[in-house]
């Protein structure tokens, strides 16, 4: 990050360099499609930011799916005021975190039937975001066949927004994705003994 400068002149004038360059960039970015965002990494807001995109896109009226596919039975506030919404279509994977079933033939039945839904989600027009998250982990897991989720992503409608969200994304998503972020952990509050808090982490 550059230094500030404290002359008026001086920082007026990098002002207006740096504005030149965006409005350049902007110009320049005029085409019109839906965009697949990736939130991957070990850090924590990768589903939150995701369904900060939900609250935006909601309130410019358009319908969204979401499909969560390691929560569970967890309830969390916002499955309870987004599921509410009548723009909004919600499927949760029963099964929840891997680590809770221990059992590869269930997580990969439960996998398979919750894809379904999101496949469809993926192939409806009329939804304008489809969320899903938590989804990096069946392709790691090898819970779905890699090769035909790929292909629902990249054959979804022309201008149908796409968030996935989930660690150790793979080498394919991240090619394919027009969007990546990778959120770093610095510091967790769990790690220290600390519970997850309402209103933060559910």
């Amino acid at each position: 990050m550059a230094k500030a400068i404290h002359d008026p002149e001086k920082h007026a004038e990098r002002m207006q360099k740096i504005k030149q360059h965006v409005d350049k960039r902007i110009e320049k970015a005029q085409e019109e499609k839906g965009t697949f965002v990736l939130l991957t990494g070990n850090g924590k807001g990768k589903s939150s930011s995701a369904l900060g995109m939900v609250a935006r896109a909601l309130g410019h009226n358009m319908k969204v799916g979401v499909v969560q596919f390691l929560k569970g039975e967890w309830n969390t506030g916002e499955i309870d005021f987004f599921k509410a919404h009548p723009s909004v279509t919600w499927h949760i994977m029963d099964t929840g975190f891997t680590w809770e079933s221990q059992n590869r033939e269930q997580d990969i039945t439960s996998s398979v039937q919750t894809w379904a839904k999101a496949e469809a989600l993926l192939a409806d027009e009329e939804y304008d975001l489809v969320v899903l998250d938590e989804l990096t982990y069946l392709l790691h897991y090898e819970y779905l066949d890699a090769d035909n989720v790929l292909k629902a992503l990249m054959n979804r409608p022309l201008m149908q927004h796409l968030v996935v969200t989930g660690r150790g994304a793979s080498d394919e998503l991240i090619e394919l994705a027009d969007t990546v972020s990778e959120i770093k952990e610095i510091k967790h509050a769990f790690k220290r003994g600390i519970k997850a808090q309402k209103g933060l982490e559910y």
